[in-house]
């Protein structure tokens, strides 16, 4: 049992209730409270025959997936989550309760859901949705857990431009991308797009929106296992982070890729 640093901090109370929770289901639990990315990478390589089992928010389950990813481990073991802090929409999204004590016993008693992920040409997974192009975050949003939001709050002010409000409403997000699906085009640079979306399937594809300015029609939605976006220097949402500026991005569908305990 991980235990996220943010949610000890903020939320005692119900780290205390989910460890009561698990410790009375009769089962051997090992419980670590780890201080960094580099002590949570140790834990989770030398966790043994034991499945992770997260306590905390969304970035807290985003960061056990990539580790178990990049190890080539996730599909070994099913990953389990109790939400503990306010950005956990992910974790719901994805079948989790976000009360506490249910979601405890869902680890203790649940079954594991096979569920697909996104994976990108640089690495990078998503679980939830992704989108383009995207506003300035808030600070809270992109903050790595063991940066302090104040610093990564200047320096995402410094990096991101947002749009600027005519007449006290915020103009509509444009920008010009080429967008191919399963080597289909989608929109070119000369049709400027509002919204890229894309996001899991249970079929093994992706289900992707592009909202476009003014062409007819003006959205176009398509199911594929791999997107190609490219432009100059846009960035996305990646669940709840930031990334980019790239100039192509490439994301494929890697089917039934990890497990995820559920309640029945």
């Amino acid at each position: 049992m991980v235990v996220d640093p943010a949610a000890r901090a903020t939320d005692g109370e119900s780290v205390r209730i989910a460890k009561d929770v698990l410790f009375a289901g009769g089962v051997s639990v090992k419980i670590v409270f780890p201080e960094s990315a580099e002590e949570v990478e140790r834990v989770l390589a030398h966790r043994g025959k034991r499945h992770p089992v997260v306590l905390g928010d969304d970035a807290a389950l985003l960061r056990t997936v990539r580790l178990l990813h990049r190890d080539r481990t996730l599909k070994e073991v099913p990953v389990s989550v109790v939400p503990i802090g306010p950005r956990s929409a992910l974790a719901r999204a994805l079948g989790v309760p976000d009360q506490v004590p249910a979601a405890a016993r869902a680890v203790l008693d649940g079954i594991e859901r096979d569920l697909d992920l996104l994976v990108d040409d640089s690495g990078g997974i998503v679980l939830g949705a992704l989108s383009i192009p995207c506003g300035l975050p808030s600070a809270h949003t992109a903050a790595h857990w063991w940066t302090p939001v104040e610093k990564t709050a200047r320096s995402l002010v410094r990096t991101l431009t947002a749009p600027i409000p005519v007449n006290g409403h915020q103009p509509p997000r444009m920008q010009r991308l080429r967008v191919e699906a399963d080597g289909v085009l989608l929109a070119d640079l000369d049709q400027p797009v509002h919204e890229v979306s894309v996001r899991c399937a249970p079929t093994g594809l992706a289900e992707i929106s592009v909202r476009r300015t003014h062409d007819a029609p003006a959205q176009v939605s398509t199911r594929a296992r791999t997107i190609t976006v490219s432009g100059q220097d846009f960035r996305y949402r990646a669940d709840s982070a930031i990334a980019g500026p790239v100039r192509t991005r490439t994301w494929t569908v890697e089917p039934a890729a990890w497990r995820l305990t559920v309640p029945r």
